[in-house]
């Protein structure tokens, strides 16, 4: 079976701290973790009156195909974390995990597109991939993560040094 390398985004703003630790912890019992991005903080990109968001990346080795990875992994964890999903594309959730990239694939998979769309708009998506993976390329364009992070980044979003997230032993 292959194994591919993927680029996962996760964001909270309900008790973060402690929804991205355990999303990360869940994440390692269910994949191979290879590593976990700086968090990051970030108002709601909907400029809206709610709790800033904690974000970061994690990068996995995984046999399971996109569609699996979600159906297998990812769901079952936001469904653990109690997410809940609305109408509101913007409200405040105890998890948002999202596939950001897939090895170098471009294309769709469960009606959402790879890679993220958000990388390239996103200073809360670009960030963490960055400071997780500098020097990967975006598959579409080409450029380095932190490239594309760097032209991103602006003083509302700011990096959370006194948090670190990681499988816990």
């Amino acid at each position: 079976m292959a194994e591919h390398t993927a680029w996962l985004l996760l964001g909270s703003n309900i008790h973060p701290e402690k929804n991205l630790s355990r999303a990360v912890n869940l994440l390692a019992r269910k994949t191979a973790l290879l590593g976990v991005s700086p968090v990051w903080q970030s108002p709601p990109a909907d400029g809206s009156d709610q709790p800033d968001y904690l974000n970061a990346a994690v990068r996995i080795r995984t046999a399971l195909n996109p569609e699996e990875l979600l159906a297998q992994v990812i769901a079952p964890i936001e469904r653990e974390l109690g997410r809940e999903r609305s109408a509101d594309k913007f409200a405040p959730r105890t998890i948002d995990i999202d596939l950001a990239l897939y090895d170098d694939r471009i294309g769709g998979y469960s009606g959402k597109q790879l890679p993220h769309p958000d990388i390239l708009t996103r200073a809360h998506a670009a960030l963490p991939l960055a400071g997780l993976s500098p020097d990967a390329l975006h598959p579409v364009t080409g450029e380095r993560l932190e490239a594309i992070a760097a032209r991103l980044r602006h003083p509302g979003i700011r990096l959370r040094e006194d948090l670190t997230l990681g499988p816990k032993k």
